[in-house]
């Protein structure tokens, strides 16, 4: 399973509490039909995200970068929930200077997206269409950032998925071929043997 990554051009908002500023928006939306690259569409599907947001130690980071990191789900700084829309996050933004800048960044509208950074452990490919479709059932989810560029820039792994769901499919309709010819050999002697 390869790590894939992918953003939504829809800006997290920014609000001030008593604890510090909290950045808030989506990281994925649900039933949502995505381009990815013009090679296959892709849907996530409602309930995706349930698993992993109970037992995963996610991290909030800037562009996907491991040394931003501006929230963590064990900590309680970062605050991840499914709702009807997808998968909808809360960063209580630290008082650190990529908390600083962030906030800043978020309040001009400089940063204009939310991605997240996954394995997909559970997907369906349909391939009847002009383009091939893969709907997204179940992620292991591995971090959510904020991003400057909202882009499937990371289409050279989603096609890896691709492929290997195409190899998976390849595999099994061997298998079950082999098995044919092994029942059909079975039946055959068992044919000759009462003759």
């Amino acid at each position: 399973m390869t790590l894939e990554r992918r953003a939504l051009t829809r800006p997290p908002e920014l609000r001030a509490d008593d604890t510090g500023k909290v950045a808030k928006g989506y990281a994925a939306l649900f039933n949502t039909k995505a381009d990815i690259g013009g090679y296959f569409t892709e849907t996530i599907a409602p309930g995706a995200f349930s698993e992993t947001i109970k037992s995963s130690d996610v991290r909030a980071l800037i562009d996907h970068d491991s040394g931003r990191v501006i929230g963590r789900s064990t900590a309680g700084t970062l605050r991840l929930q499914e709702d009807d829309k997808g998968l909808a996050v809360e960063i209580d933004l630290p008082d650190t200077s990529d908390g600083r800048d962030l906030a800043v960044q978020l309040d001009r509208g400089d940063i204009s997206g939310m991605s997240f950074g996954f394995r997909v452990t559970h997907d369906e490919w349909d391939e009847t269409g002009d383009i091939p479709a893969r709907t997204i059932h179940k992620v292991e989810l591995y971090e959510v950032s904020a991003v400057a560029f909202p882009a499937y820039d990371d289409t050279t792994i989603a096609l890896r998925s691709l492929d290997e769901a195409r190899k998976e499919q390849k595999r099994k309709n061997f298998n079950a071929a082999a098995h044919r010819l092994r029942m059909k050999a079975n039946l055959d002697v068992k044919v000759r043997s009462k003759a």
